[in-house]
């Protein structure tokens, strides 16, 4: 028997969790505690002109523009046609249906969709899937290989993709890569000239991450996961916000936003999280809501939260204003990437 995320280690009391459920269509990995109940609006489901979010019992304001999430990856179950590079510990497969479904439930409009570099590393094939079979919902980012001589080529390749809004690297301390590598130095010229973001996961290895962006100043880069390094199973460690100070610094950087991304998971309280806002709020007064891109990170964080547990502490905190919230949960996304979903 499958479990759901609730059951994987999401912590929720245990009167909220529901019985073992089997995979399917109607209990894919993305089914909350809360069951299949849809979420209601003054206006009607999905809308989202002025009214009332209620989602498992919760009323929440609507915000009046789009929802989007500033990273989740999908991914196929794991075959010959397409397999893994690795096996993570994630749900066997959260297919670009599926996701476009748990954001339904919840009244996420859009999703910037990173390829998933655990699975499928520098193949975005899937991805560009998705983007086919939902244009207004899935904007998609694709991982792109330092050691790759003709990278510069695959960028351009890239850039004719319809949907196709950035590109990322990793840089995180096992690629041992320096500030000056020259896959890198061929990856950021090339992002200027087809005016592509960069997204950059640097957690764990700041000083990197920081240099190469000094180093490129013209690039527009985008952090993943708050610069912080973040667990993939419950609990988080002691000190998780150990490099907020380094985060803090970086927002010095004008050629750089930062995702949001993941933060639930950096809780040591059980749900709704309440002690991630004095450090999320150090790094809100640093980098202005217009630079802060929300985001939850499904399917890396789904054995922490579930994705309405990584929705719903930002929809429901009274730490944000209307305007800030809106931004922080779309708006700053929208200008980051030039994309916003379709109405």
């Amino acid at each position: 028997m499958a479990t759901s995320p609730v059951e994987a280690g999401a912590p929720v009391p245990s009167t909220m969790v529901p019985p073992r459920m089997t995979m399917s269509c109607m209990d894919c990995p993305f089914r909350s505690e809360m069951g299949s109940r849809a979420f209601h609006t003054s206006m009607g489901t999905g809308s989202r002109k002025s009214g009332i979010l209620v989602i498992g019992g919760s009323r929440m304001p609507i915000i009046d523009s789009p929802i989007i999430d500033s990273q989740v990856h999908a991914y196929e179950a794991n075959t010959p046609k397409r397999p893994w590079a690795t096996q993570p510990n994630w749900p066997p497969h959260v297919t670009g249906d599926e996701m476009v479904a748990a954001m339904d439930k919840v009244g996420v409009d859009g999703a910037i969709f990173i390829s998933a570099f655990s699975q499928y590393r520098y193949d975005a094939s899937y991805a560009m899937e998705v983007a086919r079979a939902h244009p207004t919902r899935m904007a998609i980012v694709k991982p792109v290989d330092p050691d790759d001589p003709a990278v510069a080529d695959v960028i351009a390749e890239w850039k004719k993709v319809p949907g196709a809004v950035g590109i990322r690297i990793m840089l995180r301390k096992e690629e041992k890569r320096p500030a000056d590598h020259p896959g890198l130095d061929r990856i950021l010229r090339a992002a200027v000239r087809h005016d592509f973001p960069v997204n950059i996961l640097c957690w764990d290895n700041v000083e990197a991450g920081t240099a190469v962006i000094d180093r490129h100043p013209e690039t527009r880069f985008i952090i993943d996961h708050l610069a912080i390094l973040q667990p993939r199973v419950p609990p988080a460690p002691p000190n998780p916000w150990a490099d907020l100070p380094k985060v803090l610094e970086l927002a010095k950087r004008a050629n750089a936003v930062i995702k949001v991304s993941g933060a639930c998971t950096l809780s040591r309280e059980p749900y709704p999280f309440n002690d991630i806002w004095d450090p999320l709020q150090r790094v809100f007064d640093a980098w202005g809501f217009e630079r802060c891109l929300w985001g939850t990170d499904w399917t890396r964080a789904f054995a922490v939260v579930n994705y309405e547990q990584a929705v719903k502490p930002f929809l429901e905190t009274k730490r944000l204003s209307d305007s800030e919230r809106a931004m922080l949960m779309g708006g700053a996304c929208a200008k980051a990437y030039g994309w916003s979903p379709a109405k």
